[in-house]
C-alpha cells in the first residue's frame, strides 16, 4: 500500500508542476489532477477490500491451517 502512496504524492508534484507552468485552467493541469484522482481511488478501493471481510475470514487469512478454514470439495 505504501507503494501507491509514493506514486500519489509524486503524482500530486507532477501536477502541482503541470498547473504552475501551463495555468491551473489548463487541459494539462485538469489531466494532472484527474491521474491523481484515480489512484487515490484506487488507493480507497484496496483499503475496502481489506475491510470486508468478517472476523472468520481474517482469522483464516491468519491462520489457513486451522480446522476452522478447511476447504471440502464435493
Amino acid at each position: 500500500m505504501s507503494d501507491i502512496q509514493s506514486k500519489i504524492e509524486q503524482e500530486r508534484q507532477q501536477a502541482r508542476e503541470a498547473c504552475e507552468v501551463n495555468g491551473n485552467g489548463s487541459p494539462e493541469c485538469a489531466a494532472a489532477w484527474d491521474a491523481v484522482e484515480e489512484l487515490q481511488a484506487e488507493a480507497s478501493h484496496q483499503r475496502a477490500k481489506d475491510t470486508n471481510k468478517n472476523s472468520l475470514q481474517q482469522y483464516c487469512d491468519d491462520n489457513p491451517e486451522a480446522a476452522e478454514c478447511r476447504v471440502y470439495d464435493n
